[in-house]
């Protein structure tokens, strides 16, 4: 057997440890194999054996079909030991070699014999193994022998079988759901193993019939459960209860509830924690229903054992996420565990009390964290920055001692993902509040000082530009700036070169010194920075032109069209030819495309080797494609498709979903159909529209499938004209129709002339959100002062009760179908107020930004200030009429 791990050498200064299979080879162990083949068994012996083949099992060691046969054939002779350890080591290979069905005939008889043993470990063990290593067939054959071993005396033997039925129910539901009268006796059993075993068996062969299910929760509330084990399976069933019938709409007072309520004064604390984690998970939870699993929680806080006030914080801080108020009580007893010597404890603990504080206990957390930080990984410093940002946020008058507090941990030892973490958290604070600025961009000055990740002083940098010219004394940033220029890498001074420009362009008074400062990094070793240096330097020396500080301002502070991931994949895509790149084929919405494969030359395979053609997709695939159709050709430039729209249930004989191209004054939906019956060829296939409830569309074409064979893709299209740059919405009636022919499955032929046919597809809806690509910009400030303020449409709007903050801004990012920038979309679960910044592309190519400022009272009414910003005035009043109508 496998010894523990020991010292090598008690002497030795590092007192290295050492393995006992270190050095372990697969041939050495499969020759040391041949011991169970001797007349006389040692049984320590091949216990080993069996343990180092084990081990390589286990380790991904991969074993020929030859070399797993021989195993298997010298493990079976092992039957004939009476030592009880090896046979256990047998069974345990046996699972493991997992034999083929032929093989597995060599070691049934012996395995049945095991089953109706005396001994109830070989019964138990040789219930497990031959439930793992059988087929359906000779499951029936020992059907009798485990329905016996469900309800046997000894609880060894009754789990192994309720274990075995567990795992068989995947392969065998149906023999398994035969033996419901022995699992629904071995629920009463006394044994706690076989109690938990069988309650969760019976729920998985009943789990599909929700009214069973109930029936079976509701009998057991009633007290027939005295395992602490299969009292928290039930509370999870319970629980799950409960869920489903809120979702369908039930409402009055929580079936059950009284029983989670009860489980809270049980005596296992096992029950008690599973009990207030479930009530504390319900949803819409009341106060009311809170307190008392709270209350219990709170007394596991003082707990001796740690993993039960472990258990008990980590509970009260996902309360905290969104009852803050409900916990707040606990508040004394957490801050004790601040000082807990287990680190995660005192970890949550602290996140905890940062979501339930009040303004007044701010200074008194700062520093007794301050003496916990040098204490914990960088995982669990992570976390407590992203509490503090959100306190911040909360509390923003707060901001100097919790900016002083982040500024001091910037300062210390730690791995990137930390001082990102910091880095995102001061920004965060900086934007959301004015008056933290000019102290925040100086916290940062002071960490590229000495910062040693080069994304992070590049980003610090980047975002300075941004900044640092709007605040009341610009040039105490400079220093800290050209410091970097000296002392940096190339890919920080390049960057630090941009900055400088940024300053010079946007203060007059500090021009003539950044172009000293531009002239001396014309000589730098670098390319890239002399070339920055030259170039800014030509922007700065352009005084005067208007149409020049136009372009120069976009070039500094702008942001490109098209995401960065979409211009590197199209750059990717693109063949050398004699048509030059155009930037404006750059798909502009906001998510990957597939990068094209590379075609192989040579012939191409052709009938049934070859492979079935995969429907088009990405932006410029689409476009194309359609382009390439005569009926589409004219209809101009493809302005945006949609995500493909499913028009059918998965598991249907017939697949089609639907992807919405938009012109500027036509729209073509594309059928993608795919049929999933191999007993059938479908013939000219086409999908007839019904626009009735679509009065602005009128159809002009279709373009049929001439043939759909067994799972190769293909495409319908129909056309519609709508009036020029107008978004017109509508909803559209599918019907699928088609010949359809029985084919021959040897040979692929069709057997009959076929029947015509049609299948009903799903309604499709074009909406408004069609017409807007979600195109994002880097900066939002620069974005929305650069666009004309006379074109501004601000109004207000209830939106009316909403669980959240966080599912109105969803609902409204969704009606726009609109970016969110500067990740705006994160709402804290608590939240009373928040802004969100979207911007887009409408149809005509008109650039569109939001700022959408939303509001929520005490009885969950959510109230937005929509303001507006586009650069045609008709498309800021259409994006309002777009959400007093939605």
């Amino acid at each position: 057997m496998a010894q523990p791990l020991v010292k090598k050498d008690d002497d030795h200064d590092d007192e290295l440890e050492y393995s006992p299979f270190v050095g372990i080879e697969k041939g050495a162990v499969l020759q040391e194999a041949r011991v169970f083949n001797d007349p006389q068994l040692d049984p320590r012996r091949c216990s080993q054996v069996i343990t180092k083949l084990l081990y390589l099992l286990n380790q991904g060691e991969s074993f020929t079909k030859v070399e797993a046969t021989e195993v298997f054939f010298s493990v079976t002779k092992l039957f004939q030991s009476k030592d009880t350890g090896l046979r256990r080591m047998v069974y345990l290979i046996i699972k493991e070699l997992s034999p083929s069905a032929d093989e597995v005939i060599i070691v049934t008889s012996s395995l049945m014999k095991d089953m109706n043993s005396k001994i109830d470990m070989y019964r138990a063990n040789a219930i497990r193994v031959l439930c793992r290593i059988i087929d359906g067939t000779l499951l029936t054959q020992i059907e009798r022998y485990l329905k016996q071993a469900i309800v046997d005396k000894n609880p060894v033997v009754s789990s192994a079988a309720l274990v075995s039925g567990l795992h068989m129910l995947k392969t065998n539901p149906e023999i398994v759901k035969r033996w419901s009268n022995e699992v629904q006796e071995a629920v009463q059993s006394r044994a706690a193993l076989v109690q938990f075993h069988a309650l969760a068996l019976l729920h998985q062969i009943r789990q599909n019939d929700r009214l069973a299910v109930s029936k079976l929760v509701g009998t057991l509330t009633r007290g027939a459960v005295r395992s602490p084990l299969a009292q928290c399976l039930l509370i999870r069933y319970t629980s799950q209860i409960i869920r489903d019938m809120s979702n369908h709409g039930q409402s009055g007072e929580r079936p059950f509830y009284d029983f989670l309520e009860s489980c809270l004064r049980h005596k296992a604390e096992m029950v008690i924690l599973e009990a207030a984690r479930a009530i504390t998970e319900l949803d819409n939870v009341t106060s009311r229903e809170l307190t008392p699993a709270i209350t219990v929680l709170q007394l596991f806080l003082s707990s001796p054992k740690p993993v039960l006030r472990f258990a008990a914080v980590r509970t009260l801080n996902k309360v905290a996420m969104t009852h803050p108020m409900a916990v707040t009580n606990c508040n004394i007893d957490m801050e004790s565990l601040i000082s807990d010597q287990n680190r995660s404890i005192a970890t949550l603990a602290i996140t905890t009390l940062l979501k339930t504080g009040n303004e007044s206990s701010v200074e008194r957390l700062m520093k007794q964290i301050t003496n916990f930080m040098s204490d914990i990984a960088d995982e669990f410093k992570i976390v407590v920055v992203e509490a503090i940002r959100s306190l911040c946020l909360k509390f923003p008058l707060k901001y100097r001692s919790l900016m002083n507090f982040l500024s001091n941990i910037l300062r210390e030892e730690g791995g990137f993902e930390f001082k990102r973490a910091i880095v995102d958290s001061i920004v965060t604070i900086i934007r959301d509040i004015p008056d933290a600025k000019e102290n925040g961009l100086l916290h940062l000055c002071e960490f590229i000082e000495d910062c040693e990740f080069t994304y992070l002083s590049t980003q610090i940098l980047h975002f300075l530009g941004m900044e640092g010219p709007n605040t009341s004394d610009p040039s105490k940033y400079i220093r800290y700036i050209y410091n970097r220029v000296h002392l940096e890498n190339a890919t920080v001074r390049a960057a630090a070169v941009c900055t400088l420009a940024k300053f010079g362009f946007m203060v007059e008074a500090l021009k003539p010194r950044i172009t000293v400062l531009l002239k001396r990094c014309i000589y730098d070793s670098d390319d890239e920075v002399r070339d920055r240096a030259t170039l800014f330097l030509s922007i700065l020396g352009n005084d005067g032109l208007a149409d020049t500080e136009k372009d120069s301002i976009e070039f500094l502070f702008g942001s490109l069209e098209a995401p960065l991931v979409n211009l590197e994949t199209s750059l990717k895509n693109y063949e050398p030819s004699e048509e030059a790149f155009d930037v404006d084929s750059v798909p502009k919405e906001v998510k990957s495309q597939p990068l094209a494969e590379k075609k192989a030359k040579g012939k191409k395979p052709t009938g049934l080797g070859a492979p079935p053609p995969a429907p088009v997709s990405g932006f410029d695939a689409y476009e194309r494609v359609l382009s390439s159709i005569p009926e589409f050709a004219t209809f101009g430039k493809l302005f945006k498709s949609s995500s493909p729209v499913e028009l059918t249930e998965a598991e249907t004989e017939y697949s089609v979903n639907v992807v919405k191209h938009i012109f500027e004054s036509h729209v073509v939906f594309q059928y993608n159909c795919t049929n999933t019956v191999p007993e059938q060829l479908l013939e000219r296939v086409n999908v007839i529209v019904d626009a009735s409830e679509a009065e602005e569309f009128s159809e002009l074409s279709s373009k049929p499938l001439n043939s759909l064979p067994y799972d190769s893709p293909g495409q319908a299209y129909v056309a519609f004209e709508k009036p020029e740059g107008v978004p017109a919405v509508g909803k559209f009636s599918n019907t699928l129709t088609f010949i359809v022919k029985e084919v021959e499955l040897s040979t692929g032929e069709p057997l009959d002339d076929g029947v015509e046919d049609e299948y009903q597809l799903e309604d499709l809806e074009v909406v408004a959100a069609d017409y807007m690509v979600n195109v994002g910009v880097s900066n939002f400030r620069n974005a929305w002062e650069n666009m004309d303020e006379g074109n501004e449409l601000v109004d207000e709007y209830g939106l009316g009760p909403r669980d959240s903050l966080g599912e109105a801004v969803k609902a409204v990012t969704d009606l726009l179908g609109m970016q969110s920038c500067e990740g705006t979309e994160m709402v804290a679960s608590n939240a009373r107020s928040h802004t969100c910044l979207l911007s887009g592309l409408y149809i005509g190519n008109v650039k569109v930004l939001v700022k959408a400022q939303f509001g929520m009272d005490s009885s969950k009414e959510i109230v937005m200030k929509l303001a507006v910003r586009a650069e045609d005035p008709s498309v800021s009043d259409a994006i309002h009429a777009l959400v007093a109508n939605g």
